[in-house]
């Protein structure tokens, strides 16, 4: 008998380990090298998935608070006794991004149900006056836990807002805008995007180009150095370069903006790793990764605002590692990833946001060299999602932050970046270089259709198409990816399983139609 166990754990069919051991919910699964599996599964795709779908149901099914207001509208922290504190700082623009990404992948139309539901309430109880020193933009915190209104900040009380947590959220309702075609979002980002292109500044080594924090009606800017600086701009960067393209009154003053804003991050923080606070629960100064590997994702993406995105994106992502790294999950091949030099503990949000922007940087330089690090992290943080979806933080409590809207949008990166991390068998659009404003899957058929006439999509599929249009005419198959990168079409690539990996590259026409045989 010990012969066999012995030889069966060398071809891989039991685990390293003898007895079952827990990682937060749930026992750990290892390979037969002692590797770290998702606990759901070791078909990682059927993991990555399960995790993104409960942690959806959970969300959705959250009961609302007594004055019939949705408990993640007014609540930082799940608890069945209702946490005394309010709204985390970045919460909602967080959880548009992920169902942004989510509703293109599974098709659900309740997604976007909620996309509005949470921009609606934000806009209609949530701003500063248009008379405000700095006016229009939207408050990240209720002072009042159930006053059914946002009104300040979580530290420095009534009145306080954080310029880029606005700049965030008005980046979001752009993306909302171009789902529904609801001219209210778009009005609203470009009412903030006018305050904060009216209040940027130069700023310099101490002073980011908006201050961290500062008081709406007042302008006044608290005295504490942590309020005076933040890196957390990609959001501004994303909100003025999409209103300059959808071609806004006001495009010279967000093009200036723009620069200023570019200038400064690329003199200051992308030199110095000065990337500052991001969090509304600490006062304090303190460095996050959330800023930095946020700012290596946007080289990644917008290779064109730095010649040097390769070895700027490389620099942050080992600095992220050397900072923020633990290796108490070593024994398991897991570095995980601490949330902040104020709160230097692993975190779920952390760990698989730097996955991700590992498996991005391997994807856009072809340097596989963590890839196989980053999968682990990704195994790792499926532990803190228990099997109803709620999503803990290791040590924590239930954040609806990093365990729902900063969670779900990064497994769904992870699969973009490599398709083979989506589950096989199911049909998912990955990846849009536009928006998609509805999609529909079928058997043996996928329809979408997406806010620019010209973009391209990334899929992994259950089937092999055999025709693909867009408006109804047909895409020529291409032969490789080099000449996907010099004329609409589309390329398929099956290696050697049932699915496969559809990139479609479109120039004329947003409506979109893949099939497995011809369109009726």
């Amino acid at each position: 008998m010990k012969h066999l166990l012995c030889l069966l754990a060398a071809l891989g069919f039991l685990s390293h380990r003898s007895h079952a051991e827990r990682l937060f919910y749930h026992d750990i699964r290892t390979d037969a090298g002692g590797q770290l599996l998702p606990w759901y599964s070791a078909d990682l795709g059927l993991a990555y998935d399960h995790a993104v779908r409960q942690v959806w149901q959970f969300w959705k099914a959250m009961p609302p608070c007594p004055n019939g207001v949705p408990y993640y509208l007014q609540h930082q922290v799940w608890k069945l006794e209702h946490d005394p504190r309010g709204l985390g700082g970045d919460q909602l623009a967080m959880a548009l991004s992920s169902w942004n990404l989510l509703y293109a992948y599974t098709g659900d139309r309740a997604v976007v149900s909620n996309m509005v539901l949470i921009a609606d309430f934000v806009l209609d109880h949530g701003l500063s006056s248009p008379t405000a020193a700095w006016p229009n933009l939207p408050y990240p915190y209720n002072t009042e836990l159930h006053a059914g209104r946002y009104d300040g900040d979580m530290r420095a009380g009534k009145g306080f807002t954080q310029p880029d947590k606005a700049a965030s959220f008005a980046s979001e309702l752009v993306v909302l805008y171009k789902i529904t075609g609801n001219a209210r979002y778009l009005d609203a980002a470009t009412q903030m995007a006018d305050t904060l292109a009216a209040k940027v500044a130069p700023g310099d080594a101490d002073h980011s180009p908006w201050p961290f924090r500062v008081n709406a009606e007042t302008g006044k800017v608290p005295a504490a150095v942590s309020a005076l600086y933040t890196a957390n701009y990609t959001g501004a960067l994303r909100l003025f370069r999409d209103l300059i393209a959808l071609r806004q009154p006001g495009a010279d003053r967000y093009e200036a903006a723009f620069a200023t804003v570019s200038a400064w991050l690329k003199q200051y923080p992308m030199q110095t790793m000065k990337w500052g606070p991001f969090f509304e629960d600490v006062s304090d100064w303190s460095n996050t990764e959330i800023n930095a590997d946020t700012m290596a994702t946007y080289l990644l993406e917008h290779p064109d605002w730095d010649p040097e995105w390769r070895p700027h994106a490389k620099t942050i992502l080992d600095w992220t590692r050397s900072t923020f790294g633990t290796n108490e999950f070593s024994r398991f091949g897991v570095m995980a990833i601490r949330e902040q030099t104020a709160y230097l503990v692993p975190g779920n949000s952390h760990t698989s946001r730097h996955a991700s922007v590992e498996l991005l940087y391997a994807e856009k330089t072809g340097d596989l060299a963590r890839k196989a690090d980053a999968i682990r992290e990704l195994n790792w943080a499926t532990y803190t999602v228990d099997f109803d979806g709620r999503n803990r933080y290791p040590r924590d409590d239930v954040w609806l932050t990093d365990g729902y809207g900063d969670y779900v949008r990064h497994y769904l990166r992870a699969m973009a970046a490599a398709p083979e991390l989506a589950p096989g068998g199911q049909d998912h659009l990955l990846r849009t270089s536009s928006v998609i404003r509805e999609i529909r899957y079928g058997h043996g058929q996928v329809d979408y259709r997406t806010f620019d006439a010209a973009s391209e999509e990334l899929l992994r599929l259950a089937f092999t198409p055999e025709r693909v249009t867009a408006g109804g005419q047909p895409l020529k198959r291409l032969a490789s990816r080099a000449e996907f990168e010099r004329e609409p079409g589309y390329t398929f690539e099956a290696p050697g399983d049932p699915t496969g990996v559809l990139r479609i590259r479109h120039d004329g026409s947003g409506d979109v139609a893949i099939s497995r045989g011809p369109l009726p």
